[in-house]
């Protein structure tokens, strides 16, 4: 029996350079940076004082003041964004059978903000002022379980939590549903809201993030020689995925098609990427074989590309295990130069990014490249966006704990 195809009928997004998927991909192409210095929290004794923040979030603007207090930001972002994506792929929620909608979201973290407002509740004033809503507000699948109760989805539900690998991990999953015939549509993505307090200073902890706070916008410097570390940033991306057949069925717009992933772990560190890049290299090559295809069939990969000293040239040397000359042909990118570093929701910002640059055929750019740096020499689209006409495309994601995720999409093609 020949695999159900599956493609990508609605998108949603919610970022530092762009509420909605419209206005994120013009901010992509413009070359936007989503990061500025911090003035909602205090940040006076911080090393790192900026963020990729979203711009004026006010959840008035989608939900209830009710809706918005039972929800940690994280799973507002979600609903957000989820409702953006099955508003843009002009489904019918009446009329489909909600037993063949699965929803998969992620987040890396969860409710952090509200763990960290009833931590200091509980020290100052004890077990009584704990909210009956704390745990339903902190578990990282209440986004997906928030979204299947607003609409009536029973079909698989459930959340997938590989730190930065998140929102792909679900994107891969949510694909399988309906590959196997579990779901006909699926939901699915990741979304994060890290940026607080606490959140910043665990990253700060981590020595993992920029102090460029003389120029925050200039901050995020995928494979630049005087890259210091990443941006942390926020929001949320999420997918609708769908059976070929269905919309077909029902005149659908299709962005592009779901052809295959792969999964794998480093077994290496909890942080730091393996110098070698078996990993990496394993999710890849599991990747194109799943899609069933060559390497010399890519012609753009949307890179993981953190800005951190490590991280870039690790991947950049997977790269060229995988597909040898051919690397070098390729228009890859890291949009992270832009958006910073979303976490639990950067595999799937980032998978809509690639998306639409299939769609488009223009790849967003690389921004604040500068200085070459001679372990990082592929083709990585700096500072300014560049036509291309593109069959296949892939999108990498990686989180702490070693886990790699690679998924693979293609121009739409009857």
């Amino acid at each position: 029996m020949a695999k159900r195809r599956v493609v990508v009928t609605g998108l949603g997004a919610l970022t530092p350079v762009g509420k909605g998927a419209p206005e994120f991909w013009n901010g992509l192409m413009s070359g936007k940076s989503g990061a500025k210095l911090i003035d909602n929290f205090d940040i006076e004794d911080f090393p790192t004082r900026f963020a990729a923040q979203i711009e004026d979030y006010d959840p008035s603007e989608y939900m209830s003041a009710k809706e918005a207090r039972r929800m940690d930001k994280f799973c507002q972002y979600a609903m957000i964004t989820a409702e953006e994506a099955i508003n843009n792929s002009e489904l019918d929620i009446g009329r489909i059978d909600p037993e063949r909608v699965a929803v998969l979201i992620g987040s890396g973290i969860g409710g952090m903000q509200i763990f960290y407002k009833q931590a200091v509740e509980f020290h100052e004033r004890g077990q009584k002022a704990i909210s009956p809503f704390f745990i339903p507000m902190l578990i990282p699948d209440m986004a997906a379980g928030q979204i299947s109760i607003k609409y009536g989805f029973r079909g698989p539900n459930f959340c997938a939590v590989s730190a930065c690998a998140t929102g792909s991990h679900n994107i891969g999953l949510a694909y399988d549903t309906i590959v196997n015939d579990q779901a006909d549509y699926a939901v699915c993505g990741g979304t994060e809201a890290p940026v607080f307090g606490m959140g910043l200073a665990g990253f700060i902890a981590a020595r993992a993030m920029s102090t460029r706070n003389e120029s925050p916008e200039t901050a995020s410097r995928p494979f630049d020689k005087t890259r210091d570390g990443f941006v942390l940033g926020e929001g949320a991306g999420m997918m609708i995925l769908e059976s070929y057949e269905s919309a077909k069925e029902r005149g659908a717009r299709i962005y592009g098609e779901l052809v295959g992933y792969g999964f794998s772990a480093d077994a290496y560190h909890i942080t730091a990427p393996d110098p070698d890049g078996k990993g990496v290299v394993l999710a890849m090559n599991s990747a194109l074989k799943s899609a069933g295809i060559t390497p010399e069939d890519i012609e753009h990969i949307n890179m993981h590309g953190t800005a951190t000293p490590l991280g870039d040239v690790a991947e950049t040397k997977s790269i060229k295990k995988v597909f040898g000359d051919h690397a070098y042909t390729m228009n890859l990118n890291s949009t992270k130069s832009m958006t910073g570093h979303m976490l639990g929701a950067a595999g799937a910002a980032e998978s809509i990014a690639t998306v639409l640059a299939i769609y488009h055929g223009m790849i967003p750019p690389t921004i604040n490249y500068e200085h070459p740096d001679p372990e990082c020499d592929l083709n990585y689209t700096t500072n300014e966006a560049e036509p291309r006409d593109i069959t296949y495309g892939l999108n990498n994601a990686f989180g702490f704990g070693g886990h790699n995720t690679t998924l693979v999409f293609k121009k739409f093609d009857e």
